[in-house]
């Protein structure tokens, strides 16, 4: 299936489908140092758009989607702060739904931060899949089972067009696996250290992790320890000279980007584009199950 990726920052969502035997016709994304990883990293195009541009609808149009997929920005619904249902970056959730209903692809799947569903915006986007023909199914998926060694959940909406809702319910969780990857079980003997520092978002939550448990989120910030930082009780280990802060490569594993992955830039710039993206194991996942959902209804 040809597939357009829309909001694709650097390529999670897209290189995920791609594993999955999708074809990547194209990409789009406003956000420089991100649309620059993208670029360096796929042989087909990105392009540079404001996505909340209704124009930008004739540029989708041309790639002839049987799928778009993509990942409004979304914190205007984040738990990192207070949420704002009618701000800029909500709106681009409603920009996403109205470029399906223009195009009108086969397929669409929409990700986003959990904390979307109490959102206002959800409805509303709802709304204009109904009316454009769409059934839908969505969950709450927490990508430690889906074969990424961190435990991130993440919001998953599938659109298929003249479908019942609901009709990919039991595919999203029927290959999950039974146990959290724990970043031991990925990695292997590939860290050399058992303890590991992550920078929290705020000094009432822990910051020394073991590698014997799936990794915190991935955010776009990774500072180093600093000096005067004081054990929180939940802490895996005390600091000392065997704890540090995860490299920006290794956090991009973690995301499960590959090892050839290029993330050339800034090191601020590049965290935050690594903090921002879909882990790659985790957007294959949902490509295998539509794959396997429509293998199962040719049978």
């Amino acid at each position: 299936m040809k597939v357009v990726d829309l909001f694709s920052g650097c390529g999670g969502m897209s290189l995920g489908f791609q594993n999955a035997g999708y074809t990547i016709e194209a990409a789009f994304d406003n956000w420089k140092p991100a649309v620059d990883v993208y670029r360096e990293n796929f042989d087909h195009p990105i392009l540079t758009k404001d996505l909340s541009d209704s124009n930008v609808v004739k540029d989708i149009q041309q790639y002839k989607p049987d799928i778009i997929i993509g990942g409004p920005p979304c914190q205007d619904f984040s738990i990192a702060g207070k949420r704002n249902d009618t701000g800029e970056r909500a709106n681009l959730t409603i920009s996403f739904s109205k470029y399906i209903k223009e195009v009108q692809p086969e397929w669409f799947v929409m990700e986003n931060v959990y904390n979307i569903t109490r959102s206002k915006v959800l409805p509303e986007a709802l709304n204009i899949f109904k009316k454009a023909g769409y059934g839908v199914s969505y969950s709450v998926l927490d990508a430690s089972y889906l074969g990424v060694p961190q435990a991130r959940k993440r919001f998953f909406l599938v659109g298929h067009l003249f479908s019942k809702d609901g009709f990919l319910d039991e595919y999203l969780t029927m290959n999950q696996s039974t146990k959290k990857l724990t970043i031991k079980e990925y990695f292997g003997d590939k860290l050399d250290t058992e303890f590991y520092y992550m920078h929290p978002r705020s000094y009432n939550r822990r910051a020394v992790f073991s590698v014997n448990e799936p990794s915190s989120t991935i955010r776009g910030v990774n500072r180093p320890i600093p000096k005067s930082y004081v054990k929180h009780p939940a802490d895996k280990s005390v600091v000392n000279s065997s704890v540090r802060a995860l490299t920006t490569k290794e956090r991009s594993f973690i995301q499960t980007f590959p090892d050839w992955f290029q993330f050339n830039g800034s090191k601020t710039s590049m965290e935050q584009v690594i903090g921002n993206a879909v882990p790659v194991k985790m957007a294959e996942y949902v490509a295998v199950t539509i794959k396997n959902y429509i293998d199962r209804n040719k049978e």
